[in-house]
C-alpha cells in the first residue's frame, strides 16, 4: 500500500463525513450489551447515546412485522433525520435530508415498504427502496399542526390543525394527495388514531377526555372513562377496544391500565400497576409492558393480565419516565425503549422470549 500523506488523509475524512451527512449514507452499528446492575437481564443499547437518537410516537408503527429492521430518528450527523437499522447487523441507513424533522412523526406505512413524516408543516412519503421522497401536503395558512399524527390501514394519514383554540381532524391521501375535514372541536385536538379494521378516529382532548368519531363525520362523542387524568391511549391490535393509562387526581392512589369498549360504551379495570408512566401491550394484550416513575425503582416491567402480576426487566432511569415509552415486537419477543440514562436519548432493547409466549405478527 502507498504512503498516506497527511493531506490525503485529511481529505479522506472529510469526504468521509460528507457522505455520512448525506440520504441513503450507512452508520455503522453501536450496540453495546450490559447486564442490568438490578435485575441482571442483559440489555442491549441500540444506539450511542453521545448523540440523540429517539423512537417515534407509541402508535405509530416503528418495527418491521417479521423483525428486520427499526424506523427511529437521530441527530447523528448534527440534525434530525430519520434512519433505519437493520436488527441482524446493527448498521443503519439515513433516509432523510429533512429541514425540520417531527422525530415523534415517523410512521410505517401498511405495506412496509415507505413512510411518511413531518418536516416543519409539510407531510412527506418516502419509498425505503429508492429513497424517492415528496410532499403529500402541507398545513393550511393560518393553521398550526396538533400534537401527533397516524397513518390507517388504508394508507391515510389522520391529523389535526388548530388555531384560536379550537381545530379541526384532516384525512390526507398519501398517494393522491389532497385533504378531507373529518369533524371540528372547539378545543385543540391532538394524537389522532385510525381504528384498525374500522372507519373511525380516536382523539384526545388534553389529559381531560377521548373521544370517537367515524370517517364520514357522524357519530362524534366523548368516550365514557374513569374519574381521574387520561394517560397514553392506544387501540388494541385488533381494533376492538381502547386501552390507556388512568391517573386518579388522588396522588395517593395507584396507576391503572384501564380498558375502553367503545361499541358498548363500557369500561373496565385492566390491572392496576407500580405507577406506569407510559405503557405499551403484546399483539394479543395478554401482556403489558411499563415504565413506572416510581424514583425508587425506575423499572421497566412487564404485566401479566390474568394474574396481574409484574416482573422487573430493567432499571430505565429516564430523566422523565414517560420518555421511555416502550413497545413490543410484533411477535411479543422483543421489548423497545427510549432513556437518557447514559446521557442523551438513546434506543434500548431487551429479549423477553423467557418470559412471554410468542405471538403471530398481524398481517398487513
Amino acid at each position: 500500500m502507498g504512503r498516506w500523506t497527511r493531506r490525503a488523509f485529511l481529505v479522506s475524512g472529510l469526504a468521509s463525513w460528507a457522505s455520512a451527512e448525506q440520504k441513503g449514507a450507512l452508520l455503522p452499528s453501536a450496540w453495546h450489551r450490559y447486564s442490568d446492575p438490578a435485575t441482571e437481564f442483559e440489555v442491549l443499547r441500540l444506539t450511542d447515546p453521545a448523540h440523540s437518537s429517539w423512537l417515534p410516537a407509541y402508535y405509530n408503527r416503528t418495527l418491521a412485522r417479521r423483525g428486520a429492521f427499526l424506523l427511529y430518528a437521530s441527530d447523528d450527523t448534527g440534525s434530525a433525520q430519520a434512519y433505519r437499522m437493520d436488527l441482524h447487523s446493527g448498521e443503519s441507513r439515513r433516509l432523510t435530508e429533512a429541514a425540520k424533522l417531527d422525530a415523534s412523526s415517523l410512521a410505517m406505512l401498511p405495506d412496509e415498504r415507505g413512510f411518511c413524516y413531518w418536516d416543519g408543516p409539510a407531510l412527506h412519503q418516502i419509498a425505503l427502496g429508492n429513497l424517492r421522497a415528496r410532499q403529500v401536503y402541507e398545513v393550511a395558512e393560518g393553521w398550526d399542526r396538533c400534537p401527533g399524527s397516524s397513518v390507517a390501514d388504508d394508507g391515510t394519514a389522520i391529523v389535526g390543525e388548530g388555531r384560536n383554540g379550537t381545530s379541526r381532524l384532516l384525512v390526507v391521501g398519501l398517494q393522491k394527495g389532497g385533504a378531507r375535514t373529518v369533524t371540528e372541536a372547539p378545543f385543540i385536538l391532538s394524537h389522532p388514531q385510525a381504528r384498525p379494521k374500522r372507519a373511525q378516529i380516536l382523539y384526545r382532548q388534553a389529559d381531560e377526555a377521548l373521544w370517537l368519531v367515524n370517517l364520514d363525520g357522524t357519530q362524534n362523542r366523548k368516550l365514557p372513562l374513569a374519574d381521574g387524568r387520561v394517560g397514553p391511549a392506544r387501540w388494541s391490535p385488533d381494533g376492538r377496544t381502547i386501552l390507556y393509562l388512568n391517573f386518579p387526581d388522588d396522588p395517593t392512589q395507584l396507576h391503572a391500565i384501564r380498558e375502553c369498549f367503545p361499541d358498548q360504551g363500557s369500561d373496565k379495570l385492566v390491572a392496576r400497576t407500580s405507577q406506569f408512566a407510559h405503557f405499551g401491550c403484546n399483539t394479543n394484550t395478554s401482556v403489558f409492558v411499563g415504565a413506572s416513575q416510581n424514583r425508587a425503582a425506575p423499572y421497566i416491567l412487564i404485566l401479566l393480565r390474568l394474574t396481574r402480576r409484574e416482573l422487573s426487566l430493567c432499571e430505565h432511569r429516564a430523566s422523565n419516565p414517560s420518555m421511555a415509552a416502550p413497545i413490543f415486537s410484533a411477535d411479543s419477543q422483543q421489548i423497545f425503549f427510549e432513556s437518557d440514562r447514559d446521557g442523551k436519548p438513546a434506543i434500548y432493547k431487551i429479549h423477553v422470549s423467557q418470559l412471554v409466549e410468542e405471538t403471530e405478527p398481524e398481517s398487513g
